[in-house]
């Protein structure tokens, strides 16, 4: 297995990563589902790559009008969509993930049903620029979640007319999730299109949006940690299935099947990895080794 080969999945993880960052801030922190991520993507992808083919714009200044892009159309959904409720603001989103699959698919100054070929690739959707981009996205996940108004999220998500009656503006936490996480599928969606250097509606089906809302529930909701472990996993997984090239979707599947049905809660079940953490199972391995001996 060559490096090129190696780092051209982590990239991918990486892609992907990113986007699940952003829908677990939506998802796992502030309790709504959407259906519709790969919808920001395909955004961010078009946007990026036609601000750099046509306009001839900076790759990372084309990565921030696509990501910008992407929050904005979120922000218009978002103000007609957020004040449905429970399963109502789920197929919402799938309806708009697959809307914007078919305008692509449709308008010829996007390429049509054909794609988009010869986007930029050198210098641009590196694997130094995808892990950069990724501890700054983490960072910036940290703050928020740690923040007053990453709190608002969680008791939004945990009992929203609680939330209400203590003074939280639910619906303004929920637009400022919703957007937070459209950037972040914005931007990814501009790094894939660069990586690939060719994209196409297809892409971006619904399949698309249902393999990020597994990632993030695979890795446990409500942790940063976990999206992390859920991303490299599971896009690692269906490559080191290739040798067993017609039965690897169907081990992919049990795979998650088993771990949802034996930890429904996710890998991390909504903990999160620190020095303290670490600490403490180190603390615990010796303890029990001892405790053994004895």
């Amino acid at each position: 297995m060559s490096w090129v080969y190696i780092s051209g999945i982590l990239i991918l993880a990486g892609i992907n990563l990113l986007t699940v960052l952003g829908l677990s801030l939506l998802t796992g922190f502030t309790g709504m589902f959407s259906f519709g991520h790969a919808g920001f993507m395909a955004i961010g992808a078009y946007t990026a790559a036609i601000m750099t083919m046509k306009l001839g714009m900076n790759f990372y200044l084309a990565l921030m009008v696509g990501g910008l892009a992407a929050m904005t159309v979120s922000l218009l959904i978002g103000k007609l969509t957020l004040n449905l409720k429970g399963d109502y603001f789920c197929i919402a989103t799938l309806g708009f993930g697959e809307a914007i699959r078919l305008i692509l698919d449709n308008v010829q100054f996007f390429g049509g049903a054909r794609g988009l070929p010869n986007i930029p690739t050198d210098n641009t959707t590196t694997l130094i620029n995808v892990v950069v981009i990724n501890i700054i996205a983490i960072i910036v996940m940290v703050f928020i979640i740690k923040s007053r108004h990453g709190r608002n999220m969680v008791a939004v998500r945990e009992e929203e007319l609680a939330a209400q009656v203590i003074g939280i503006n639910t619906f303004k936490y929920k637009i400022i999730s919703l957007a937070i996480s459209a950037l972040y599928a914005g931007i990814a969606g501009g790094l894939m299109a660069h990586y690939l250097g060719y994209i196409q509606p297809l892409m971006f089906k619904l399949i698309k949006s249902t393999e990020l809302t597994i990632i993030v529930i695979f890795g446990g909701l409500g942790s940063i940690s976990g999206s992390v472990i859920g991303a490299i996993i599971l896009t690692f997984l269906p490559e080191l299935l290739r040798s067993v090239y017609e039965w690897r979707l169907v081990v992919y599947g049990a795979a998650v099947i088993l771990i949802m049905a034996t930890r429904p809660q996710g890998l991390m079940g909504g903990k999160e990895f620190s020095f303290k953490w670490i600490i403490r199972l180190i603390k615990g391995i010796k303890k029990h080794k001892e405790e053994v001996k004895s």
